[in-house]
């Protein structure tokens, strides 16, 4: 646990060409071509001020890209698999991959938060489809799906918190506690949760998760562990 608490101490810095080594809510560069084709006689100002536009735009497609391209590769082979295939699947150079992630433990930063964002982003979509207590269920086995990946890039991650780069996992807390406590509070309003078990409580008890066990039963005991939760919070 205490590999996981530090993973949960730690938003990633959004990376642009030539940005160099992004700090944490760093704006991002306008790239080397930031200004050029202005007119002779144009507004200086509002001529660069629309190519850094277009660059940001333009690199945050290309960042996406090579994100997911990175965690599909991940997945199926593992955090050392090679950069070069990475990119290629993203329909990219190596170039442009090192501008945006310098190195690999950066890129591994942003499948992290990739991971955090479609566990958090879940919640909404759950409740609009299911009922409250089923939703609370497929967002907990969401969460193992997040725990995996945290597992697969977890030496990676100690890295990255090694090279000062905490605020990586700076909001984890907050936006997973936010989405657990809307799923919680729709389940007790609609009576099928109980109501004397708050965020806390249910992070607690699947505090476990992360350590139950290694290799290929991990995946199993985990989703047993969920419906023993589960089963826990239902009301009656």
């Amino acid at each position: 646990m205490a590999q996981d608490r530090a993973a949960e101490q730690a938003t990633t810095a959004e990376r642009e060409p030539d940005a160099g080594r992004a700090g944490c809510g760093q704006a991002p560069a306008a790239g080397p071509d930031a200004g050029r084709g202005a007119e002779a006689g144009s507004d200086p100002a509002a001529s660069a001020d629309a190519a850094p536009r277009r660059m940001r735009a333009d690199a945050a497609r290309n960042r996406d890209r090579l994100v997911e391209a990175a965690a599909a590769r991940f997945a199926a082979e593992g955090v050392e698999t090679s950069l070069e295939a990475i990119a290629r699947d993203a329909g990219l150079g190596i170039g442009t991959l090192y501008r945006h992630f310098p190195t690999r433990e950066h890129l591994v930063g942003a499948v992290y938060r990739r991971e955090l964002d479609l566990l958090c982003g879940a919640a909404p979509a759950l409740l609009a489809s299911l009922p409250p207590d089923r939703a609370l269920e497929a967002w907990m086995m969401r969460m193992i799906d997040y725990m995996e990946t945290k597992r697969g890039l977890a030496s990676s991650l100690k890295l990255l918190m090694e090279a000062g780069e905490s605020c990586l996992f700076a909001d984890v807390r907050d936006r997973l506690t936010a989405a657990l406590g809307a799923l919680l509070r729709a389940g007790v309003e609609a009576g099928t949760l109980r109501g004397d078990v708050d965020e806390l409580d249910v992070f607690q008890a699947l505090g476990g998760l992360y350590n139950a066990g290694e290799g290929a039963e991990w995946r199993g005991r985990a989703e047993r562990l969920v419906s023993i939760v589960i089963g826990g919070l239902r009301a009656g």
